[in-house]
C-alpha cells in the first residue's frame, strides 16, 4: 500500500461538559495513489472521487486533526496536477488557505480561484469539483454548517436557517484574513503530534469558536449588515424567565399556557415579546431547542439508538415530519447524521 497513516485519540480531559465530551482524533497519510486519496478525502455522506490528469504522477502528504465532531483542521501538500469530483454534496463549510500552488473550484455560479494570499470559502454544497496545481500547500479549516448556524443563532438570540452566502475570497495579507490564517495555523500546529493545545480542550474549543466568529463578522455573507448594527436591547425578565422554563422541561409536553405561567405574564405578552426581542415565537422556539437536542444526540448517537428513540425523546411524535424539519435546519437526514 502506498499510503502511510496513523490515528492519534485523546479525550477524557477534566472540566466543564463540553470540555469532556471533547475528542481529539489525528490522522495522517501520504502516498500517490489516486483512488487512495479518494478515500482519504471522502466522508460517509459526500464521497470524493480523484483522478491524476492526463495520468502522470501526483503525491500527496495530508495531516487531519479533528476537534469534536463538528470542526477539523488540515495541513495539505500535493504534487501533479490533482483532478478532484465530489458525488454527494458537503455538509461542511470549508475554508482553504493556500500558502503554495493554485487550484480552482466549481461554484455555483462561476470558477473560484485559489492562489496564495488568498483565502476561499466553500459553503457547504457550493462546490462540486476542483483542480488543484501542484506543488499545492494549504491549510484547511472544516465547519458543520449546523455549526456555523448555531453561532449565528447565539449571535442573534433567534432561528436562523438557510445559507450564509459567504463572499467566496479572503485577503490573507491583512487584517481579519491574516488573523484567521493564523489562527488556523495555530490550531493544527498545537494539536497535532498531541500537541500542547491537545491538554487544553478549552482553549482549542476556544480557538475554534474564534475562528468561526472571525468569519462570520469579518467575511462579507448575507447577515454582514444586521451583524454591523449595534447590539438589540437586552430580552425583558419574562423573556428570560419563558427560555429557561423550556430549557429545564425541554423533554415533557409542555404548553404555550404552560410558558406564560412559568414567565408570569399572559399568553398574549409572552408572544409578543418572542416577537420583538427573537423574531419567532415561544413554541417555534422551543422546538429549534428541541431539534438542537436531537441533532446532538444523533451526532453522539451509537447505531444501538433508533432515530425513533432520539425524536421521541425530545418530542417529536411524527416521525416523517420530525426527518423533514431536521433536514431543512441541519441540510442532511437523521438517518445520514447517524451514521457519520
Amino acid at each position: 500500500m502506498s499510503v502511510n497513516s496513523h490515528i492519534h485519540n485523546n479525550g477524557g480531559f477534566p472540566g466543564n461538559l463540553a470540555a469532556q465530551s471533547m475528542l481529539f482524533r489525528e490522522t495522517a497519510h501520504s502516498g500517490t495513489d489516486p483512488d487512495e486519496l479518494s478515500e482519504i478525502l471522502s466522508t460517509p455522506n459526500s464521497r470524493i472521487k480523484v483522478a491524476a490528469e492526463g495520468n502522470m504522477p501526483i503525491a500527496y502528504r495530508c495531516n487531519f486533526v479533528s476537534v469534536g465532531e463538528e470542526v477539523t483542521v488540515a495541513d495539505c501538500t500535493y504534487e501533479g496536477t490533482i483532478l478532484i469530483r465530489r458525488e454527494a454534496p458537503s455538509d461542511r463549510m470549508i475554508v482553504f488557505l493556500p500558502m503554495e500552488g493554485n487550484a480552482s473550484f466549481e461554484g455555483m455560479r462561476e470558477q473560484i480561484y485559489s492562489v496564495p494570499a488568498r483565502g476561499t470559502i466553500l459553503e457547504a454544497g457550493r462546490a462540486a469539483g476542483a483542480r488543484l496545481f501542484g506543488p499545492r500547500r494549504h491549510f484547511g479549516l472544516f465547519v458543520d454548517q449546523a455549526k456555523i448556524v448555531s453561532h449565528l443563532t447565539h449571535m442573534f438570540e433567534r432561528t436562523i436557517s438557510g445559507d450564509i452566502d459567504f463572499h467566496p475570497h479572503i485577503d490573507l495579507t491583512t487584517g481579519p484574513g491574516l488573523v484567521l490564517q493564523q489562527l488556523v495555523s495555530s490550531l493544527h500546529r498545537g494539536l497535532s503530534g498531541s500537541g500542547p493545545l491537545q491538554r487544553s480542550p478549552l482553549a482549542a474549543g476556544s480557538l475554534c469558536d474564534a475562528a468561526i466568529y472571525l468569519l462570520l463578522e469579518s467575511c462579507p455573507n448575507r447577515y454582514s449588515n444586521e451583524l454591523a448594527l449595534p447590539a438589540p436591547t437586552p430580552a425583558p425578565r419574562h423573556v428570560k424567565w419563558a427560555i429557561d422554563f423550556m430549557q429545564e422541561h425541554i423533554a415533557e409536553p409542555i404548553s404555550l399556557n404552560d410558558i406564560a405561567m412559568a414567565a408570569k405574564v399572559s399568553v398574549r405578552t409572552l408572544q409578543q415579546g418572542f416577537r420583538q426581542f427573537r423574531d419567532t415565537t415561544p413554541m417555534a422556539y422551543l422546538q429549534e431547542l428541541r431539534m438542537a437536542a436531537a441533532h446532538r444526540d444523533l451526532l453522539a448517537s451509537d447505531a444501538k439508538q433508533g432515530i425513533a428513540d432520539v425524536a421521541l425523546r425530545w418530542g417529536f411524535t411524527h416521525l416523517g415530519r420530525f426527518a423533514a424539519e431536521y433536514r431543512k435546519r441541519f441540510g442532511q437526514l437523521p438517518s445520514q447524521t447517524l451514521k457519520r
